[in-house]
């Protein structure tokens, strides 16, 4: 694996976290506890953690005690984790974190050889195949369950429609596959390929939904997102800048009148060992 280009802003994270709570599978955590409802400690590795929404998100939904360790090359992001850490289990059991500070290029089987399970969220379409094969082996080789969370797929819903829509979600999509100095972007093929290739490996994956619903409820991420996914498909296709600024106004008036709802999809793997 190489080092991940992107920093992640900790404000957009702050503005996403919310939706990210609402929108990833309960569903896949139910099933992680009934193939283990007798545990009552969990190591858990959370990889590519920022600022640590998953554990205060996960955290309040697992019975027992338990020890999460984020790993995070950007050291800020893990130093507001600290500062803000899950408050208790589900059954009011303590929960304690750690921080590793490094580039997930430098993790190996020895860094998780103590894990219970093993998590990750908006992650796997940032990853090459050479990267994203290096993952699922890592994971692998830890012989633990792996909940990996909010994989984009390519697929975004407006309501009200507009004929721009699907030349700005295929420049976008081309974007997210885009070349970098360190290989081609898995973008939103990342999720499915992941599930095959630990299929490949023996592994059980079940996949379930869990699209971001937003509009009068998320305002902020709403607009924010919307400016994003415009510049983001400009960059790969400048032809569409000539009509960018009225459709995102025309988008932004839609949204402050409560007329625009927007669904963006993702979905979560749970991966267990055979």
């Amino acid at each position: 694996m190489t080092n991940l280009p992107v920093r992640v802003s900790s404000s957009w994270l702050d503005l996403r976290e919310p939706a990210d709570g609402v929108a990833r599978s309960t569903d896949l955590v139910a099933q992680l506890l009934e193939h283990d409802p007798q545990r009552r400690r969990w190591v858990i590795h959370d990889l590519g953690a920022g600022s640590g929404s998953m554990g205060r998100w996960l955290a309040p939904l697992l019975p027992g005690r338990q020890h999460w360790v984020l790993h995070d090359r950007d050291t800020d992001l893990l130093q507001l984790a600290l500062r803000d850490p899950p408050s208790a289990a589900a059954d009011g059991a303590d929960v304690t974190v750690a921080t590793c500070p490094s580039d997930l290029v430098s993790l190996d089987e020895a860094h998780l050889a103590d894990a219970d399970l093993i998590t990750a969220s908006a992650l796997l379409d940032m990853f090459t195949r050479a990267e994203l094969t290096a993952l699922v082996d890592l994971c692998v080789a830890a012989e633990c369950p792996a909940l990996l969370a909010l994989s984009v797929v390519g697929v975004i819903a407006f309501e009200p429609p507009d004929p721009l829509d699907a030349r700005l979600g295929a420049a976008f999509n081309a974007h997210q596959r885009r070349p970098t100095t360190h290989g081609t972007l898995l973008g939103p093929a990342a999720a499915a390929i992941a599930a095959q290739q630990f299929t490949d490996r023996g592994a059980h994956v079940a996949i379930d939904s869990s699209p971001w619903q937003l509009g009068s409820t998320h305002v902020e991420l709403c607009a924010e997102w919307l400016s994003g996914w415009v510049r983001a498909a400009c960059e790969q296709d400048p032809s569409l800048d000539a009509r960018a600024d009225e459709y995102v106004q025309m988008r932004r008036d839609q949204l402050a009148a409560g007329q625009l709802r927007v669904t963006i999809n993702h979905v979560d793997l749970l991966v267990r060992p055979r």
